[in-house]
C-alpha cells in the first residue's frame, strides 16, 4: 500500500519544516485540513508550536475533528502529534489558564518543575526508553532529540509512556496508545534520530 501523509495545518509555525522532513522519505505529502485529504491519507500528522490554549482553539476552528477522529479511531490510521501537537492529546492543559484538550491519551499538561534550570527547555536531550514500540525501532544507540518547551505531559496511565526525558524532573517525551502517538521533541530538528523516527512512523500500517 502506498503511503499518503496528511499534515494538518491550523497556523502552526513548524508545518513547513515538518513537511520538508517527510518529503525526504515520500513524495506523497500534503498540508491540508480538508476532509477529503484526511480521508485519503494513510498517515496523519499534527505539528504544533505555541501555547496549549491558543493551539487547541485553532485546532477546533480549522480542523474537522469529527472526520479526523473517525479516521484515527474507526479506520485506525497512524497518527503522530509533535510538540504541542502531542500536548493537546491530553484531557487538560494548564498553560496560561485551564483548557480542555482532545482527551485521546489521558493525562494533563503542566509547567515543568525545572528547579534551577531555565525555562523554556531548549536544546538536545537524551531520552530513556520505557517500553518497546515500533516508533522507536533501531534506537538502542540513538537517544538524542531536540526540545523546545516549558510545559510537559503528565500521563494518567504509565502504559502509554514509551520514553521519558529529564529536565529538572522526569516527563514523558514519547507517548503511544494503539495507533495514536505523540512526541514532545521536534523530529524535524533532530537530524538523523528524527529521520529514523519518521521512517518508523511511515512503516506503520503499510502492508
Amino acid at each position: 500500500m502506498e503511503t499518503h501523509v496528511c499534515i494538518l495545518d491550523f497556523g502552526s509555525g513548524n508545518v513547513g519544516s515538518v513537511r520538508n522532513l517527510f518529503r525526504t522519505m515520500t513524495d506523497q505529502v500534503i498540508v491540508s485540513n480538508l476532509s477529503k485529504d484526511i480521508r485519503d491519507a494513510t498517515h496523519l500528522v499534527l505539528p504544533g508550536v505555541g501555547a496549549f490554549g491558543e493551539v487547541i482553539q485553532r485546532i477546533r476552528k480549522h480542523v474537522p475533528l469529527d472526520v479526523l477522529q473517525q479516521e484515527v479511531f474507526m479506520n485506525r490510521k497512524p497518527f503522530l502529534g509533535i510538540c504541542v501537537g502531542m500536548q493537546v492529546l491530553a484531557d487538560t492543559g494548564y498553560e496560561f489558564g485551564k483548557y480542555e484538550g482532545l482527551g485521546w491519551i489521558p493525562g494533563k499538561v503542566k509547567k515543568i518543575e525545572s528547579g534551577v534550570l531555565p525555562l523554556p527547555h531548549i536544546g538536545w536531550n537524551d531520552i530513556a526508553i520505557r517500553r518497546e514500540s515500533a516508533l522507536l525501532n533501531g534506537f538502542a544507540e540513538m537517544t538524542d532529540f531536540y526540545f523546545v518547551h516549558s510545559y510537559a505531559y503528565e500521563s494518567k496511565d504509565p502504559a502509554d509512556v514509551i520514553a521519558v526525558a529529564y529536565y529538572g524532573e522526569e516527563f514523558p517525551c514519547v507517548l503511544g496508545r494503539d495507533n495514536v502517538f505523540g512526541v514532545q521533541f521536534h523530529p524535524e530538528k533532530s537530524q538523523k534520530a528524527g529521520k529514523l523516527l519518521i521512517q518508523n512512523f511511515l512503516a506503520m500500517g503499510v502492508e
